[in-house]
């Protein structure tokens, strides 16, 4: 028979000791429950656990009477501390109220009384009774003649040893309904002294020295168990140069894979073939898109696959400079692609490639979602066996049926709308493991450049500056919300003038935050400023084809103003669309008012960008000037 365990013996077994890697669930206080609610916030071990870290922080002042916290609260006039007191429950009720049910409890100690106040907690007038020692934690206020918290953090205390919580800084964590902050912060305590122990540090200690950073465990240390309100800064410092330094040791491994490993097919390029490409373009290059296309240029000369970034503001002429690359493809026996976010945009490429095109032995095609079965048909089957030269596209050009004969560079329009799965997706179109496409995305969002530097380290960048010749700068002007019947008149005076225009709001639906939305707008506009014009709404809910067939409408010049979201940041050319007005624009970042004013850059008129506006504040006021002050989007 097994002898049994002697009692010391039990008592001298040590718990299983915590690792990085052990499961949420075996903390010490985490049940099943609490451990599922872990796992939604992504925490399913103790390293998890560890780099889920505090959004901010709660000074909590040291434990004192309440006599003590009265004259506290009264000098701070409430303020943002947080007071602690302990004392004996000597009065609880239940107060009953419409839709705000209340548990009101009074506290003392031998200096006086706090009124503790819980709303829709009905349960805690069965956890409360009178003579209970509690310590009570929160914010608390002079109410009449007595002080009050309301909805404090509270605790059951031994009155035999109650103890003295001391100051500090309490962690507050990213929680949810299920697991609030409080019990997060207890999880974290009961394994954060453990395996701090284990982690090593990778930046020598010299080096942290010499940039007077904390060790890697004394910087967690100091973001869950902070002594003072300057640790947390301390810590964020260090931990932000362990990401970045992570993200460029992964930036330049993936640069050198592609200089070192991948092949891309190497293109041919004379002052013959800049000829040929440049007579067919319907106006001469500025000095900035010559500059570009010579950059591109020597990187398609080579079999080291191109990863560049193009960026230019909206009509700065960047599809142009693409082209170039595509032809350069064509001329050395080779295909390229061009793919943009929205059917629209496909075919707008389609039809302004195609007309650069006309009467060259170049074949081109347009793919898209909505072509019949017949029609995507024909189009693959020529595109495998080389018959087409350009193809132009969406997200159809990402699907295992596209197959090019030889696709030597793939261009991607505003590429901040497609996925990093699907930007990579197409560099697979070439043929074997190491032979790829050249690659270049254009964007017209401004990408500072120590963030293109930091983000984009594996892109060399390019940046189109100025607009090509005819092109006329968008005139920005900021109004008050008062003045939009002003506003709106001269709306009204320039669509009978024949020309159409943007009107952008800034949510969908009528809410009570006092927002113009779209629906309201355009019935408003309907029957007022612009009555007796073809109005039209565009917002995300529509489904796509809703969306491309009131586009095109509107490109067709079959409605006067669209009221919109800003879906139509990125959006097609309509030339005759010159004036945009943009309700509540305080709320819009300066990156999205610049797209949005980008709309009607393209306008062969004079075009008109209104801001209508409450800015109320020194930072929006000033994001409104600087916006107003410039058209241009890289300054």
């Amino acid at each position: 028979m097994e002898a049994m365990p002697r009692p010391h013996d039990i008592a001298m077994t040590e718990p299983p000791r915590l690792m990085l890697t052990t499961n949420i669930a075996a903390v010490p206080g985490v049940d099943d429950r609490h451990a599922d609610a872990f796992r939604h916030l992504g925490i399913r071990c103790v390293a998890d656990l560890i780099l889920h870290l505090p959004m901010r922080y709660e000074h909590e002042l040291a434990e004192q009477t309440i006599a003590g916290m009265t004259k506290q609260a009264r000098a701070v006039g409430g303020g943002n501390l947080t007071l602690s007191v302990c004392g004996e429950v000597v009065r609880v009720r239940s107060v009953p109220g419409r839709g705000r049910r209340r548990v009101e409890a009074t506290v003392q100690d031998d200096t006086g009384a706090v009124r503790v106040i819980w709303f829709n907690m009905p349960w805690l007038a069965d956890k409360l009774r009178p003579g209970l020692t509690v310590r009570v934690t929160g914010r608390a206020t002079q109410h009449r003649d007595l002080l009050q918290m309301v909805n404090p953090r509270w605790e059951v205390v031994d009155p035999a040893t109650p103890g003295k919580r001391p100051e500090r800084y309490r962690p507050v964590y990213p929680a949810s309904d299920d697991l609030p902050s409080w019990q997060i912060e207890r999880a974290v305590g009961e394994v954060l002294d453990g395996v701090l122990a284990d982690l090593d540090d990778h930046l020598h200690e010299q080096y942290r020295q010499s940039r007077a950073i904390p060790g890697l465990a004394e910087a967690y240390r100091m973001m869950h168990r902070p002594a003072d309100a300057d640790e947390p800064p301390q810590a964020r410092r260090r931990l932000a140069l362990d990401e970045l330094l992570l993200l460029q040791l992964g930036v330049m491994l993936k640069r050198r894979h592609r200089r070192r490993t991948l092949r891309a097919p190497a293109m041919k390029h004379n002052a013959a073939i800049d000829r040929r490409i440049v007579a067919r373009f319907p106006f001469e290059l500025t000095a900035s898109q010559r500059s570009v296309i010579d950059d591109i240029a020597a990187d398609l000369c080579t079999a080291t696959p191109m990863n560049r970034l193009l960026q230019g503001d909206v009509g700065a002429g960047k599809t142009v400079v693409a082209l170039y690359g595509m032809l350069m493809a064509v001329a050395s026996g080779h295909q390229a692609a061009i793919m943009a976010p929205t059917e629209l945009l496909a075919e707008q490429h389609g039809e302004s490639i195609g007309r650069m095109l006309d009467g060259t032995d170049v074949t081109t095609a347009v793919l898209t979602g909505s072509l019949t079965t017949v029609q995507r048909r024909g189009i693959l089957e020529r595109l495998e066996a080389g018959e087409i030269d350009l193809l132009i596209g969406t997200h159809a050009l990402l699907t295992d049926r596209v197959r090019f004969k030889s696709l030597a560079l793939a261009v991607i329009d505003e590429q901040h709308r497609f996925g990093v799965h699907q930007r990579a997706t197409i560099r697979t179109k070439g043929h074997g493991d190491v032979t790829v496409p050249h690659t270049l995305v254009m964007t017209a969002t401004p990408i500072p450049r120590t963030l293109s530097l930091t983000v984009f380290g594996d892109l060399d960048v390019s940046t189109i500056r100025g607009l090509p010749p005819g092109r006329r700068p968008v005139r920005t002007t900021v109004r008050d919300l008062a003045a939009a019947d002003e506003v709106y008149r001269g709306v009204a005076r320039r669509l009978e003038q024949g020309e159409q225009a943007y009107i952008v709001v800034p949510v969908i639906d009528e809410s009570d935050m006092g927002l113009t939305d779209v629906h309201s707008h355009l019935e408003a506009l309907s029957r007022g400023h612009l009555r007796g014009r073809s109005l039209a709404a565009l917002h995300g809910r529509l489904a796509r084809d809703e969306r491309d067939e009131i586009m095109g409408r509107f490109r067709n010049g079959d409605i006067d103003a669209l009221v919109a979201t800003t879906i139509i940041e990125v959006g097609v050319d309509v030339p005759n669309a010159s004036i945009m007005v943009i309700e509540h624009a305080q709320r819009f970042g300066l990156a999205q008012l610049h797209q949005l004013r980008g709309r009607v850059a393209r306008a062969t008129r004079k075009s008109t960008c209104v801001l209508l506006a409450d800015a109320s504040t020194p930072d929006a006021a000033a994001r409104l000037e600087a916006i107003a002050s410039t058209t241009d989007g890289f300054v």
